[in-house]
């Protein structure tokens, strides 16, 4: 039995859930988004909650129970709240600035780097060492801060690159005479 699964999706003051077939759409202040289920699960919506079930007791129909209902939390939270990454820059000279819908990254090289920010995602550059990704989809701001993250991940000898707010990095000892 899945724990998850079992709690029913409290829909806050202000978001609304439709459900047509096994696509399940909610729509709140930040905008709005939907999540098609398998066929392994049932959805329904009642009394202000979504709540999710299995179709039977086999092995698949288990594991869709608990991720769809995690899928649907996630679409609530995305429109009530938002999900926002921090990502964070260190290194001498290193930084970033935004420049229209393009993120400027200093990183070292021989040139700078211009990434694009795609739509459904705002990204915005507080300090020139902070960069923060905001969206109402968690994949998409995860991937995004990922991929930003990519331009020069940290290295374990000084720590320098691109790194999460709060991510430790293992430091290794240099080599010695």
């Amino acid at each position: 039995m899945s724990r998850i699964g079992k709690k029913p999706v409290q829909l806050p003051k202000g978001v609304e859930a439709t459900l047509s077939g096994q696509t399940v759409t909610v729509k709140g202040p930040k905008g709005t988004r939907s999540f098609t289920a398998t066929d392994d699960v049932t959805l329904t919506v009642a009394d202000g909650a979504v709540k999710v079930t299995p179709r039977g007791l086999s092995k698949r129909a288990r594991q869709q129970w608990g991720m769809s209902r995690s899928q649907v939390e996630n679409l609530v939270i995305g429109v009530t709240e938002g999900f926002k990454k921090e990502l964070e820059i260190t290194g001498v000279g290193y930084r970033a600035n935004m420049q229209g819908n393009t993120l400027k990254l200093a990183l070292g090289y021989s040139h700078d780097v211009d990434f694009e920010i795609p739509a459904g995602v705002t990204v915005t550059a507080p300090k020139q060492t902070e960069i923060v990704v905001e969206g109402i989809d968690q994949q998409l701001v995860g991937q995004v801060a990922a991929n930003i993250r990519e331009w020069r991940s940290p290295e374990p000898y000084k720590g320098k690159g691109i790194r999460y707010k709060g991510e430790y990095i293992f430091r290794k000892e240099g080599k010695k005479k």
